[in-house]
């Protein structure tokens, strides 16, 4: 039997929030805002204590720097549970870190600092320990210099082939995106992109193009996350369309890693594609109503009373 549920592999970030903003003051003025956060972060750090407070067992594979946001990242982590045995702590380099300007509705221009995350690795001596897992979720190529592309790809097939079940998320698609994604595709079972950003690596548009797209290149399961439309799964010949809930955004950053968690909290528990795709839109919908990566979530069955109010 496996040691953990999901292993988290990739990256790790330390957000520091603030909303509202609407401008950054002139010159040395002060402005004054509501609230300012601290948050683990990244496509695997957000995912990371989302499915811990999910009541998944998580061990978090990834790196940090040797300064004050260190601490910060491994000591929340373990307060949620999550075993950072795995969390190298490398010397003379910052914690990668985001400065997020959250706008009053919701959007959220960044400032970031690649720092460690650029350096982390999985080396040979890991391997077995990062394997001992149901699911093994890789989050935030092209953030991940050090094992972006081929490196990445052999840890994926390395992980199929332990009989984890792959799911993958990026943390943004740009010009040079492709090259890294690419070589991964056979080994992904659940791929969990944007719609915008799938379309950025496919280059081309629409849902079903994408969906074919990426399953021509080995992909099981396209998911691709819609905002507003919701999310479309895509399981062979089988499509399943789950709706956004109604909710009041205050902020969007880690909705991604939120329905990503969420969505393998149901795969985990064996559900079926559909509830599986609810319990991560309850999951986004609950972060999208504070601020930060994982606002809103409280515990399995605080997101499993308000799945079904809007379910009903």
């Amino acid at each position: 039997m496996s040691r953990f549920d999901v292993s988290v592999v990739g990256l790790y970030i330390l957000d520091v929030l603030g909303r509202p903003v609407t401008a950054i003051p002139e010159g040395g003025n002060v402005d004054f805002i509501d609230e300012i956060r601290l948050t683990v972060a990244g496509t695997a750090g957000g995912t990371a204590v989302d499915l811990a407070k999910l009541g998944l067992n998580c061990q978090a594979v990834g790196a940090v720097g040797s300064d004050e946001k260190a601490d910060f990242v491994i000591n929340r982590m373990q307060q949620f549970g999550i075993d950072c045995t795995h969390m190298a702590r490398l010397p003379n380099i910052e914690t990668s870190a985001t400065i997020l300007n959250v706008r009053p509705n919701g959007e959220r221009p960044a400032l970031h600092c690649r720092g460690a995350s650029d350096h982390f690795d999985v080396t040979d001596d890991m391997l077995s320990d990062v394997l001992d897992c149901r699911f093994f979720h890789l989050g935030g190529t092209g953030l991940l210099a050090k094992i972006d592309g081929a490196p990445s790809a052999r840890l994926l097939k390395a992980a199929q082939e332990a009989g984890c079940v792959t799911t993958w998320d990026l943390v943004g698609a740009g010009p040079d995106t492709w090259q890294f994604v690419e070589p991964l595709l056979p080994h992904i079972d659940y791929f969990i992109p944007s719609i915008e950003e799938a379309e950025v690596l496919s280059g081309i548009q629409g849902v079903e193009d994408n969906i074919q797209f990426f399953q021509s290149r080995g992909v099981k399961c396209p998911v691709l996350t819609m905002g507003g439309d919701g999310s479309i799964i895509a399981m062979g010949d089988e499509r399943v369309h789950v709706s956004a809930y109604n909710i009041e955004v205050v902020d969007t950053t880690g909705c991604g890693d939120a329905f990503t968690a969420g969505f393998i909290a149901g795969l985990v528990d064996g559900r079926s594609l559909e509830d599986a795709a609810h319990l991560g839109t309850a999951s986004a919908s609950l972060v999208a109503s504070g601020l930060g990566s994982d606002a809103g979530i409280i515990d399995r069955a605080q997101v499993e009373a308000e799945m079904a109010n809007w379910r009903a």
